[in-house]
């Protein structure tokens, strides 16, 4: 036996079918489409959710919420995770970003006061927590808040 002599058994294989190939094959003239229509037609193709002509689901349910266009998702930060990465100095969100702490230098930062902080620090991000901006301004640090292009000191 060698690999040039394997064939399949005996019916385990066909011969692929014909379409329209005269009235003896069984799929004749109109290759198994049926007369006319939409569906006999070459090229014919229906999305998935077709419904014939009737009005799609989609369009018959009621529309429901609103998304507001303009709404600004801060990245958070507690002072329980600045404490946690022992960062001292200046924090900008290119230093979070270094830190792990935030996922993206352009989307907008908020800090917030969770969690307690000993070592002063110099914070600049775009928004901050009235208890956050407390503790730190008492363990010795300042804070910047950069809403948009304004700067706000404390």
């Amino acid at each position: 036996m060698k690999l040039g002599n394997l064939s399949p058994p005996k019916g385990a294989t066909s011969k692929k079918k014909r379409l329209g190939i005269g009235p003896g094959s069984g799929t004749g003239k109109t290759a198994g489409k049926g007369h006319k229509g939409q569906r006999s037609r070459s090229g014919s193709k229906r999305k998935a959710w077709f419904e014939g002509g009737q009005m799609p689901l989609q369009q018959r349910l009621p529309k429901i919420g609103f998304n507001n266009p303009f709404r600004v998702t801060y990245q958070i930060v507690n002072l329980a995770d600045l404490a946690s990465r022992e960062l001292s100095g200046e924090i900008t969100p290119e230093v979070l970003k270094g830190a792990g702490l935030i996922a993206s230098v352009k989307r907008p930062v908020k800090i917030l006061g969770r969690g307690e902080i000993s070592t002063p620090l110099q914070v600049r991000v775009q928004a901050m927590s009235a208890s956050a901006a407390k503790k730190i301004i008492a363990a010795g640090g300042s804070v910047e808040v950069r809403a948009g292009g304004a700067v706000k000191t404390n």
